[in-house]
């Protein structure tokens, strides 16, 4: 079965042939843009495109035959065909994202255009292949990424803005989504939904703590006393956050008992800059793998100079994170000795001096332990919204209502109609249809554990070694 699976950079549609096999996908999986950007193609087209290369491996009428996954010169479409291809051959061949990448490259390749921001105008920061492949990486180590149980269903429903516009970033953990309003209502053709609209779905999803970055559009005790806890850390539309935001929206993530959604106007850049200093601290992911990752995620997250500002930020989050999980060490050795010290019998010490000498470094350990950084905060935080200025169409303003405009997938388009019946309650949950399966192996895979160093072993329905490119352009 090796030597099947080829990507290749074509001018004409070719021919499928009795030993050869070309598809595409360039007008399959068309990424939705906000204004320059262009890519990557988000987690439920990364998925749709698994399930279809894993359906054609499978296939008998295809089991002697090459596959060729071809795109075009549109240098765009080119570079996301190459994300699909590469992640596929990272998640199921189980290659590096190098070892993917020189394959990219091999050849008469030349390299691909990297992705960019949601914005107008320069860019600023070059987002690669390679960087998206590293972020899908860490998502797998980590355990934030599992095609067995995704759902593309779900996904397409609630990023749609009309369901709450939300993804998770961290399942289980960390939620993105855009600002509630006062009440519900449609303003400019983009729906606004009041908080009571979330608390079910927030309930469902054990949420139990909110933060806002953005100007107060809504009462924040509507959440507290729906049960939730409710925390502003407000700056500028467009601006990085300083160095105490960062501190104090980590503390909420760090000590919030179940997840924690956060959003600012678009809940895209500010809220999408704040989750990224999480993974840096917390999972070492470099400032551009993070970046990838959420875009991969929620697409037009993290905006202009929010990008330089996280590589900027990168060493001083993971010295952080360092020191945080030497902390969480000291503390689980001491809470050991604690039990350990309870199961042991207590017996007298005929020796006065020794028996003093223990207690003292005894007490030099707990002390040793108690070092920490003072922790306490107040409830929130946030700058004083009053003096701070904005045009009445903010960056966040703009990139809401350009999503708003999007028409439906066909996996959420019934959610159209379906909302205005309820919108008076909560966000309407999406159809139960059926799951598309992956047709892997009952043995082929790993259940993720989070947080695991290790990689998940997920298998393509064939022992494939390798996935090549093209040995000649055809023209």
């Amino acid at each position: 079965m090796d030597d099947r699976l080829y990507f290749a950079t074509l001018r004409v549609k070719p021919k499928n042939t009795a030993n050869t096999h070309f598809f595409s996908t360039d007008e399959e999986f068309i990424y939705e843009s906000f204004y320059a950007d262009f890519g990557p193609l988000n987690l439920a087209m990364l998925y749709k495109y698994c399930c279809k290369l894993n359906k054609k491996l499978k296939s008998f009428t295809m089991s002697k035959k090459k596959l060729v996954h071809y795109t075009s010169y549109d240098q765009k479409k080119r570079a996301n065909a190459a994300f699909l291809i590469s992640a596929y051959s990272v998640i199921y061949l189980k290659r590096s994202p190098d070892e993917a990448y020189r394959t990219l490259i091999s050849g008469n390749n030349t390299a691909y255009l990297p992705f960019r921001d949601a914005a107008v105008g320069e860019c600023t920061f070059n987002l690669t292949v390679l960087d998206c492949l590293q972020g899908l990486r860490k998502a797998l180590q980590h355990g934030f990424l599992d095609f067995e149980t995704f759902s593309t269903e779900e996904y397409e429903h609630y990023e749609r803005v009309e369901n709450g516009d939300m993804n998770w970033i961290l399942p289980g953990k960390i939620l993105a989504f855009s600002s509630p309003h006062a009440r519900n209502k449609v303003e400019n053709g983009y729906p606004l939904h009041a908080p009571e609209m979330y608390f079910e779905h927030f309930r469902q999803s054990n949420v139990t703590a909110v933060v806002r970055l953005n100007k107060k559009l809504y009462e924040s005790r509507r959440f507290e006393h729906a049960g939730f806890e409710h925390h502003d850390f407000f700056f500028m539309d467009g601006s990085t956050p300083s160095d105490l935001i960062i501190r104090r929206f980590l503390h909420v993530c760090e000590s919030a008992e179940g997840a924690v959604a956060v959003h600012c106007k678009a809940g895209l850049g500010r809220t999408g800059t704040l989750i990224a200093c999480y993974l840096m601290k917390h999972f070492r992911f470099t400032a551009a793998e993070a970046i990838a990752w959420i875009r991969i995620c929620r697409p037009g997250s993290i905006i202009g100079p929010q990008q330089n500002f996280l590589e900027e930020k990168q060493h001083s989050l993971w010295v952080q994170g360092d020191v945080y999980r030497s902390k969480q060490k000291l503390a689980q050795q001491r809470l050991n000795r604690q039990q350990q010290h309870r199961q042991l019998p207590h017996l007298p010490s005929s020796d006065p001096v020794t028996q003093g000498k223990q207690e003292a470094v005894s007490h030099l350990v707990s002390s040793m332990d108690d070092l920490s950084i003072k922790t306490t905060l107040c409830k929130s935080y946030s700058l004083d919204e009053s003096n701070c200025k904005e045009t009445s169409l903010t960056q966040g303003d703009n990139l809401r209502a350009l999503k708003g405009k999007r028409t439906p997938s066909s996996a959420s388009s019934s959610s159209r109609l379906n909302t205005s019946k309820a919108s008076q309650c909560s966000i309407v949950p999406p159809l139960k249809l059926p799951k598309i399966t992956l047709s892997l192996p009952p043995s082929s895979s790993k259940k993720l554990i989070r947080g695991s160093s290790t990689v998940t072993q997920m298998k393509s329905p064939f022992s494939l070694s390798l996935f090549n490119t093209w040995p000649a352009l055809i023209h």
